[in-house]
């Protein structure tokens, strides 16, 4: 089969399926395994003068044992790639871990935040209704790229080759890309090549969005919105959800302690927002996914 009419089939059953709790209890799950390989590189490799270089080698690595090992998957037929290219989609289980959000806040603010503490890393525990919706409306339209779009992306244009080299710098880039003393320098390649992967599938995520809810006559505001963002990239899909969903992201938020002081994406957007806001951004998951199966199964048809 042809990597359209697999990536239709792997959308379609990553919906259905999700991450099967009975599955993972018993077997590994790959990205823990993907994990697993970046820590034991970080521990080891990590240290001296020559970190930068270190950092670029493990990169290197990653690309070349994803072409390697999705080659030598594909040798065993469509089956398999289409069984690893499921697994590695998150469409239902970021659904499901923000769907919860809300539901854990409809309890009471303190549910929410536990909640939202297991999809986000800033601090939650001062958090009022507001900030732990956004917290979670924000994950689910960065995730969207990150988690759905992008692997869908480079399995399309690569195969799983390309899907496993996205996924394992993803990875890389969300353990060690960080700009602390211990990280800047070892995590600068995979920074910088997780940046590349995903500026296509960021703006692809906007444009999915902003065309599901017929806002695409906003892609100017959206555009100047993620400007505002640290990222080259997420601020897309953020803003983009933000102009869907009517609701201002982003702003004050603390890190370790420490308060910053980060402006709000669609700032004229509402504010005192809630359970019902998360909800509008599930909505806009699966608009945006359906979208994407539509156009997937156009590909594969011509």
């Amino acid at each position: 089969m042809d990597n359209a009419t697999l990536l239709f089939l792997a959308l379609i059953l990553d919906a259905l399926l999700g991450e099967p709790k009975w599955l993972w209890d018993r077997f590994p799950h790959p990205a823990v395994l993907i994990g697993n390989a970046i820590r034991w590189a970080d521990d080891s490799f990590n240290h001296g003068d020559n970190r930068r270089r270190n950092g670029i080698l493990l990169t290197a690595a990653l690309v070349i044992g994803g072409w390697i090992l999705g080659n030598f998957i594909g040798w065993f037929g469509s089956i398999p790639t289409l069984i690893i290219a499921a697994i590695l989609l998150a469409q239902r289980s970021l659904v499901d871990h923000v769907k919860a959000v809300s539901d854990a806040l409809r309890i009471s603010i303190e549910d929410g935040r536990q909640s939202v503490a297991m999809i986000v890393g800033r601090d939650t525990a001062e958090m009022d209704e507001p900030a732990v919706a956004r917290s979670a409306i924000e994950s689910a339209a960065e995730n969207l790229s990150d988690g759905v779009i992008a692997p869908a992306f480079w399995f399309l244009i690569l195969g799983l080759p390309g899907l496993l080299i996205y996924k394992a710098v993803n990875t890389a880039d969300s353990m060690v890309g960080y700009r602390t003393e211990k990280h800047a320098d070892y995590g600068w390649a995979s920074a910088k090549l997780d940046d590349l992967l995903n500026w296509i599938p960021a703006r692809l995520t906007a444009a999915l969005i902003a065309a599901t809810h017929l806002i695409l006559d906003r892609w100017h505001m959206i555009h100047e919105d993620a400007q505002l963002h640290r990222s080259p990239n997420a601020g897309w899909p953020e803003a983009a959800m933000a102009q869907a969903i009517d609701v201002a992201l982003s702003g004050p938020r603390s890190y370790d302690g420490q308060m910053e002081d980060f402006p709000f994406v669609n700032e004229d957007g509402r504010k005192s927002i809630g359970p019902n806001d998360i909800d509008a951004s599930t909505q806009a998951l699966w608009k945006a996914w359906a979208l994407t199966l539509a156009i997937t199964g156009l590909l594969a048809i011509f």
